[in-house]
């Protein structure tokens, strides 16, 4: 069982008493919110009251009643002598609403499927028998998606064969298994602040300890700070997302990314490249040049963020030897990536340049038409021209991030709060915002925004005056 530190809770905490009412309040819903994020794993031991309490400067009295309202609404197990764990409501199963399954869900950066999936799927079933004899345990993958690949990273200018690729279940995996492979206890890893939290997870997951760099919508990423982290850490990997990144859809210039991949050779650090949204410039800019092609950069895609993300393909562009010891550390997790979604994604790549046009099309009418509703019904947000990508990285003014999110469940609107996104606790005064679903999806998720943060907003003191900077 994993304990957090009354420091550690402290904090993913920041700025979380944002509201006049009851201290316990409020501090009881920021942790249930922490839970209903996954930044509290489930099961995981919280600090003693008296602890947490001399942490926050809080009454132990004010803790105790956090944890018992806690407690009665489902999201923590007390056991005498054990102590407090976190949970969700119910131990046979979990409510609809306390995840992902709400009317409206922002909390993915994802497109509905194209409708060439449909037809790619029948004429992969037509293919399939010619499969069957073989035992469809293959840790690399089919060759002819692998081929398929190959030719289209050769385009780019990256010369690639098909032994330098694997197919793997999805981008997630692909970072899982690099991060299993790579990466030993305690080694540090650089990653984007905002970043990918799901590449967090899986870094953290494999003993990394993850060293921050700034990147912001303005500004892009801080090469100072890149420059520091890599000679004061000397990290094993750094997990970038040089074009379009996710949450602020900034593209790194191609003096960065020398520098980068300078100091990454002069660390012997593997930098692992995340091109999941490679593709998908929306204001018609030239296709930036791909990162220089060197042996210790390994390259991440997938079909998941341009086709559809219900197949389950991803790969990895590495040197032969790194994708054989993947191969080996791959078999304690899968045996191999499901056939017929080879099938289908190998019936597609060929078509793969038309398929970015149209999503391109469509995503730039999405960004536009969520630009134009957050003017309308959010006016004190500020959205950032989103040069490419799905999601907006926006800004609120004021520290509620977290707030909001747990107010919008209220709206029938699923989002990840800012801090879900970065590291410690930060980005309070952000959202990231989808911009990938159809236009009416776009409507009913603003309003409930709009709404939740009224009644956010009605509560909230005036964190940035003077006279209130010392209430608890």
């Amino acid at each position: 069982m994993n304990t957090l530190s009354a420091r550690a809770l402290a904090l993913l905490m920041v700025d979380w008493r944002g509201s006049t009412g009851p201290a316990y309040l409020a501090l009881a819903d920021r942790i249930r919110l922490l839970v209903l994020d996954g930044r509290i794993p489930l099961g995981t031991r919280l600090p003693a009251e008296r602890e947490l309490a001399s942490h926050l400067g809080l009454s132990r009295t004010t803790v105790s009643a956090a944890y018992a309202e806690l407690r009665d609404s489902g999201y923590l197990e007390s056991v005498r002598g054990s102590g407090s764990t976190a949970r969700l409501p119910h131990d046979g199963g979990i409510e609809l609403d306390l995840l992902a399954d709400a009317p409206i869900d922002f909390s993915k950066a994802s497109l509905p499927a194209l409708p060439a999936v449909a037809q790619a799927a029948q004429a992969a079933v037509d293919r399939l028998p010619s499969f069957l004899p073989d035992s469809g345990f293959d840790p690399f993958g089919l060759l002819v998606l692998r081929r398929a690949i190959a030719d289209r990273y050769t385009e780019r200018g990256m010369p690639t064969d098909p032994e330098q690729l694997m197919i793997t279940v999805g981008a997630q995996s692909a970072i899982h298994l690099l991060a299993r492979t790579l990466l030993g206890r305690g080694d540090r890893a650089i990653v984007e602040s905002p970043g990918y939290p799901h590449a967090f997870d899986a870094l953290k997951a494999a003993g990394a300890r993850l060293v921050p760099v700034a990147v912001t919508t303005d500004e892009g990423w801080d090469v100072a700070g890149l420059e520091q982290a890599f000679q004061r850490t000397s990290p094993t990997v750094a997990y970038l997302m040089p074009e379009f990144h996710n949450p602020t859809g900034r593209t790194m210039d191609a003096a960065t990314r020398a520098r980068v991949l300078e100091l990454a050779q002069r660390e012997g650090t593997t930098l692992i490249v995340d091109e999941t949204m490679t593709g998908l410039g929306l204001d018609g800019q030239a296709r930036p040049d791909p990162f220089p092609v060197a042996r210790n950069v390994v390259t991440v895609g997938s079909v998941g963020k341009s086709i559809w993300g219900g197949l389950r393909i991803g790969w990895v562009r590495a040197e032969r030897d790194l994708i054989q010891r993947m191969a080996r550390a791959r078999f304690a997790s899968d045996l191999g990536t499901p056939i017929l979604d080879q099938l289908v994604v190998a019936e597609l790549v060929p078509g793969y340049e038309q398929i970015l046009a149209g999503r391109r099309a469509y995503l730039r009418q999405g960004r536009d038409h969520l630009a134009k509703r957050i003017r309308q019904h959010l006016p004190e947000w500020r959205m950032p021209h989103v040069e490419g990508g799905i999601v907006a990285w926006v800004g609120l003014g004021a520290p509620l991030s977290s707030q909001l999110a747990l107010a919008a469940r209220n709206e029938g609107l699923v989002i990840g709060a800012g801090p879900r996104f970065g590291l410690d606790g930060v980005f309070e005064r952000f959202l990231r915002i989808p911009f990938g679903m159809p236009p009416d999806q776009i409507d009913r998720g603003v309003e409930a925004l709009a709404a939740a943060w009224a009644s956010v907003t009605r509560s909230s003191i005036r964190l940035d005056d003077p006279n209130l900077a010392h209430v608890v």
